[in-house]
């Protein structure tokens, strides 16, 4: 696997990481075979692996559809408008960051804010000439802090239900590692943005873009009612397939009524059945448009299913992998491993971190992360005296927070294909993402906020 990426660099996730998946699970299953296992038990394996993916699959074609009827609706083309009259280049990183970190606490989902607030605001740093990757990784910090931090989170809901904490005793518990990361992550981007020179061109680009976007698109605040709405669906925790396209079929409909031009122009005829042809094929095909200005025909020309095919098979190949490395033991024995370094808290949380780590590269599944490292360090948690809230908070600083970090996780492949920067691009400015498993690890060699257990079951801080 690493041997591929360092010689595809980045298109390796274009199919030769498939590829390299698709011959490790092909060796693998001859050690299988080696061992006694049959096909039949490794394939059983591997179908119960590609099972749990259905889900987000859905999510990753569902939201193709999305940004090409956003597109095409004039929401993202408006909040992009907004955004360069509202927001400075200077202040543009950290500004993105808290942004994300707000909508994110709000829906308690980081998939939603990339996809709508997060695409929006790569559009705004392409106007403003500056880098997608540190956007990017604006982007992932503050939709990952306010995930964390989100009582309607599926991981913040995860972790402490399976190491057995309550919920808003694991949220509070967070707050001390969590917090502290997300300042730091904010004070660098903003320093990286005080730093950014902008000059007279910066300007005269912005200026030619906002044109642009005013001459080819009815730019009203109406265009983000689908937007909204979509936020309002996932605070009501409507079922993300559903809100998806849900929303998607209706910006179609909402470009009839406000951006009946823009739909004429890509159709290319009045013709009723080719402006219903055409609102379809934003749905599978995506979105283009030809304005003469090359910045913003990059940024708005994209979306549909089709965009998201090579992820989909990203994932299918990653938990064929998956499937055949834990039906022979890799996956088991990799765990046992690190139990042999267990000799103090510090070590122990240590541990379960790398196992987090381990288990979200090994599978590509940023639940699972979770829920394996979870069951097997529970008891030795219990055994140390220590509360439960520090295993569920051990289990998102590592496994929640690494997860878009990994090209092959779902996660990894999700923020690379919505925000259009490859993985190793916003990895290095995923600031909060980086930084918190290290203050976790500093708080956990220092004692600093490691509850014990009371008799009672209650907790209390360890330096108490």
């Amino acid at each position: 696997m690493g041997a591929v990426i360092a010689l595809f660099g980045s298109d390796s996730l274009s199919g030769a990481t498939q590829v390299a998946m698709m011959v490790i699970a092909f060796f693998t299953t001859l050690v299988g075979f080696k061992n006694g296992i049959s096909w039949l038990e490794i394939e059983q394996s591997i179908i119960a692996s590609s099972v749990k993916t259905t889900g987000p699959n859905l999510i990753f074609l569902s939201v193709g559809a999305l940004i090409g009827s956003l597109m095409l609706s004039g929401a993202v083309p408006s909040l992009l408008y907004y955004g360069l009259n509202i927001l400075s280049p200077s202040y543009f990183y950290p500004l993105s960051c808290l942004i994300c970190a707000l909508v994110a606490i709000c829906i308690g989902s980081s998939w939603t804010t990339a996809a709508t607030v997060g695409v929006a605001l790569m559009g705004v740093s392409y106007g403003f000439e500056l880098s997608p990757e540190i956007t990017a990784g604006a982007v992932i910090s503050g939709s990952y802090f306010g995930d964390k931090m989100s009582p309607l989170s599926e991981t913040t809901n995860l972790a402490p239900s399976i190491a057995g904490s309550d919920l808003f005793d694991h949220i509070r518990h967070m707050i001390w590692v969590s917090v502290p990361s997300f300042v730091i992550a904010v004070s660098l981007f903003l320093v990286i943005g005080l730093q950014t020179p902008i000059t007279q061109g910066n300007q005269h680009s912005i200026d030619a873009f906002m044109q642009t976007l005013s001459q080819h698109f009815v730019i009203s605040p109406i265009n983000l009612l689908p937007i909204v709405l979509l936020l309002g669906l996932a605070i009501k925790k409507t079922p993300a397939f559903i809100a998806i396209i849900g929303i998607s079929l209706f910006s179609c409909v909402f470009t009839l009524i406000f951006q009946y031009d823009v739909l004429v122009n890509f159709a290319s005829s009045t013709n009723p059945a080719a402006i219903f042809k055409a609102m379809w094929q934003v749905l599978f095909d995506g979105f283009s448009i030809q304005t003469h200005n090359p910045s913003v025909d990059s940024l708005l020309s994209r979306g549909g299913m089709a965009s998201m095919v090579n992820m989909v098979w990203l994932v299918i190949a990653s938990m064929m992998m998956t499937g055949v490395l834990e039906k022979i033991g890799y996956i088991e024995v990799l765990l046992n491993v690190l139990m042999k370094f267990v000799r103090s808290t510090g070590s122990l949380i240590a541990s379960t971190m790398a196992t987090c780590l381990s288990v979200n590269i090994v599978t590509g599944d940023q639940y699972m992360s979770l829920v394996l490292p979870g069951h097997m360090w529970k008891s030795e948690f219990k055994k140390r005296n220590l509360a439960s809230v520090n295993l569920s908070r051990t289990l998102e600083d590592a496994g929640t927070l690494s997860s878009p970090l990994i090209p092959w996780n779902a996660c990894g492949v999700f923020m690379a294909g919505t925000l259009a920067v490859a993985t190793f691009g916003y990895l290095p400015y995923c600031f909060f993402n980086l930084i918190n498993p290290v203050v976790a690890l500093l708080f956990a060699f220092m004692n600093v906020k490691i509850l014990k257990r009371r008799k009672t079951g209650k907790t209390k801080n360890a330096q108490a």
